[in-house]
C-alpha cells in the first residue's frame, strides 16, 4: 500500500519503501509503526539509527502537516535525536507539533517498543509547504 493510501496524502518513496504506517493522525499528533525488516537493521541486529531518526522525521513533521489540511509538505530545517534503547522489534512513534508560527512549525516526539520502552525522543523545527498559487 503507497503511503499516501495510508494516510500521508503525499508520494513520499523512502518512507514507503521503509514501510512506516500512520496509525493515527489529527490535530497536530500523529501516531506511526515500523515493522523492520532484516534489511533495516545494523551489524547488532537492531533497527538502524538512520532509520529510527527517519521514523521520528516523518513523525515530527507529519504532526506540523497535521494541523492544516492545506499543507502539502514540510522541509526539516533542524532536528535533535537522543537515542536511549535498541529496537528490537515493531517500533511505534508520535509526533506532536507544539508550536506553530506563520511558516515554521516546532514539534517533538518518541519513539517506543511494543511494551511502551523508550527508544528515542527527538525535538525538530519544521518549514511547512503549501501548493503555489496560480495567477
Amino acid at each position: 500500500m503507497s503511503a499516501q493510501k495510508a494516510g500521508f496524502n503525499i508520494h513520499v518513496p523512502f518512507v514507503e519503501h521503509l514501510g512506516v504506517r500512520i496509525l493515527e493522525k489529527g490535530d497536530g499528533v500523529v501516531r506511526l509503526r515500523l515493522d523492520p525488516r532484516h534489511e533495516l537493521t545494523n551489524s547488532w541486529g537492531s533497527v538502524h539509527g538512520g532509520v529510527l531518526m527517519t521514523l521520528l522525521d516523518v513523525a515530527l513533521a507529519s504532526a506540523g502537516r497535521a494541523l492544516d489540511d492545506k499543507c502539502n509538505g514540510a522541509l526539516t530545517v533542524e532536528m535533535k535525536v537522543n537515542f536511549i534503547a535498541a529496537a528490537q522489534g515493531p517500533v511505534l512513534g508520535e509526533g506532536r507539533a507544539q508550536r506553530a508560527g506563520r511558516s515554521l512549525i516546532f514539534s517533538e516526539g518518541e519513539l517506543r517498543s511494543e511494551d511502551g520502552t523508550l527508544l528515542a525522543k527527538a525535538t525538530g523545527t519544521f518549514k511547512l509547504l503549501y501548493p503555489k498559487l496560480e495567477t
